[in-house]
């Protein structure tokens, strides 16, 4: 059937409505759906003369689209109204109620559709010129497909998201646009579709999102709402939709809020079974999302109800590098101030997978988190020795030069817990650590600074690394200029405590002296640091010293 001119679909709309409206009260069967059909009609009279208002709504896809459904409705409604006029029913009672109930449907769905249609700017978007900035292009455009996403059939809003998600993958940039055009909480609404197609594709789209930092905010500000509707996914969706679901609740994780209402629903079974089972990717996400959860203290107890440690393990020994990376972060983040799980991840295996992990990681930035949990095992003495046993010592010094500042600072850590033995220390001397430490010293972080002064304060318990560290030429003025009080979050007892176990040597107290020790330390002994008042003490000997030159 040949379509009529653009200009013709309102007249032909409200042509058919006041037909409608005429023969409506002449019916005799279902007045009462009829009334309501009545009450409609007069309603979309209304917003069909609100969309004819818009300049662009005769050429505007959408609008015409929404007028073809219009037409369509009133036509089934017209056809359907004869035929109730005879009392017959020719099609049935239980048919024509049927049926009226469909087109009462229809009209409920084009009212909303209306609805969005007059609230949305598309209708007053013009054509794009071509000397319209890109900007402007993407922002028409996601307006226009935000438009369709709420609007027609499934198919016509499955085409809608397809054509969206190309558009986010595009760029970063375009991401940012759609969403200050409001796509989010659409795109959230549909996840309580009926359509899998729909909500799988709703699902990435807003995975998207949640990757690029800027729009971060607006997706975190569905809360509850988008929470609940991830974690079904994570029960229920597949396998793709499950790993999409996990990158949205990352950024959803790291509140404190959002992870006690993960545990209280399940969320952290949920994730761990994907651990176990699920997709390379979904495994990899799902530990990201755990490894933010166990950063908080009242959700462990869930972790340790469901094995999770155990599970964690699992996924070390077998994941991809990402999924193992992120299992390691989890771990890190459970053990802290915990022997017994320290213990447990010993006893299932975990100093070994650790080590393959460590042999076989890609980069040395990856390996920063396996260095944090190294130290954080070490810290308890019976594991700390099985480590040393391990080889770990050996691997730990390359990482002390390395060019990462997070892998550099978690092994200056992972020393001090390592050497707490004289024969340890021995060995880190002979092998050469103290050389990079002292670099340390002079670090980019006050963290680096802390961790190497505190890693030399214990070495340097061992006589022999005292003097290796003496024939460092920077190492007594680096550690002297940690004393500054002015230095803030820097614990002074860690290098109070390295420069006095060097206080014994003259040519050391001299290099202290020439440095200002005395003058940080006397404000250090004001502000009772431990073992400052001691270090002036051996520094001055009875002799009054450039301290007082110093103002």
């Amino acid at each position: 059937m040949k379509i009529p001119p653009e200009t013709d679909h309102f007249l032909l709309s409200n042509n058919l409505i006041s037909s409608l409206l005429d023969d409506i009260p002449l019916i005799n069967n279902f007045k009462g759906k009829w009334s309501s059909i009545r009450a409609k009609l007069s309603d979309l009279r209304t917003q069909l003369i609100d969309v004819s208002h818009f300049p662009n709504s005769s050429s505007n896809p959408i609008s015409l689209d929404f007028l073809h459904s219009v037409l369509d409705a009133l036509t089934q409604a017209a056809s359907l109204s004869h035929k109730c006029r005879n009392p017959a029913l020719s099609d049935g009672k239980l048919k024509t109620q049927s049926d009226i109930d469909a087109v009462l449907a229809k009209f409920d769905s084009l009212l909303k559709d209306g609805e969005v249609l007059i609230r949305s700017e598309i209708l007053h978007d013009g054509v794009v010129s071509s000397s319209s900035s890109r900007r402007e292009a993407v922002r028409a455009e996601s307006r226009n497909l935000i438009t369709r996403l709420q609007i027609g059939s499934i198919e016509s809003r499955v085409l809608a998201i397809d054509s969206l998600l190309q558009l986010l993958n595009e760029d970063d940039k375009n991401v940012t646009i759609a969403a200050a055009q409001g796509a989010v909480p659409v795109l959230v609404r549909l996840l309580d579709s009926s359509s899998l197609e729909l909500k799988e594709r709703a699902v990435a789209a807003i995975s998207i999102v949640s990757m690029v930092d800027g729009v971060k905010h607006i997706m975190i500000a569905e809360g509850l709402v988008l929470l609940n509707h991830l974690l079904r996914i994570l029960d229920s969706g597949s396998g793709f939709a499950k790993e999409r679901a996990c990158l949205a609740l990352q950024p959803l994780s790291i509140s404190k809020e959002n992870a006690r209402s993960i545990g209280s629903r399940g969320g952290i079974s949920s994730l761990l079974e994907i651990c176990e089972a699920g997709t390379p990717g979904s495994q990899a996400s799902a530990a990201a999302v755990l490894r933010n959860l166990a950063s908080f203290s009242e959700i462990k107890g869930n972790f340790i109800e469901e094995n999770g440690v155990v599970v964690l393990l699992g996924l070390l020994a077998s994941g991809t590098p990402l999924a193992q990376e992120n299992a390691i972060g989890c771990l890190c983040n459970l053990v802290l101030d915990d022997d017994n799980l320290k213990l447990l991840i010993v006893r299932e295996g975990g100093i070994e997978f650790l080590r393959n992990f460590w042999d076989s990681v890609p980069s040395v930035r990856s390996l920063e988190v396996a260095v944090e949990l190294l130290s954080l095992l070490a810290s308890y003495s019976p594991i700390a020795e099985a480590l040393i046993s391990d080889g770990f010592v050996d691997r730990l010094l390359p990482v002390l030069s390395c060019g990462v500042l997070g892998a550099r600072t978690a092994a200056a850590r992972a020393v001090y817990e390592l050497g707490f033995c004289t024969k340890t220390r021995k060995e880190m001397g002979e092998s050469g650590f103290i050389t990079p430490l002292v670099n340390m010293l002079d670090g980019k972080s006050v963290d680096e600074k802390k961790a190497a002064a505190k890693a030399l304060s214990s070495l340097l318990q061992y006589s022999g690394n005292r003097r290796i560290f003496q024939k460092e030429e920077r190492g007594i003025v680096s550690a002297v200029q940690l004393l500054d009080p002015s230095i803030s979050n820097l614990d002074k007892k860690y290098p109070v405590s390295l420069l006095s176990s060097l206080v014994i040597s003259s040519k050391c107290r001299k290099q202290m002296v020439a440095a200002g020790a005395g003058l940080y330390l006397r404000k250090l002994v004001e502000m009772n640091v431990e073992g400052s008042k001691k270090l002036l003490e051996s520094l001055g000997r009875g002799k009054i010293w450039g301290v007082f030159a110093r103002s």
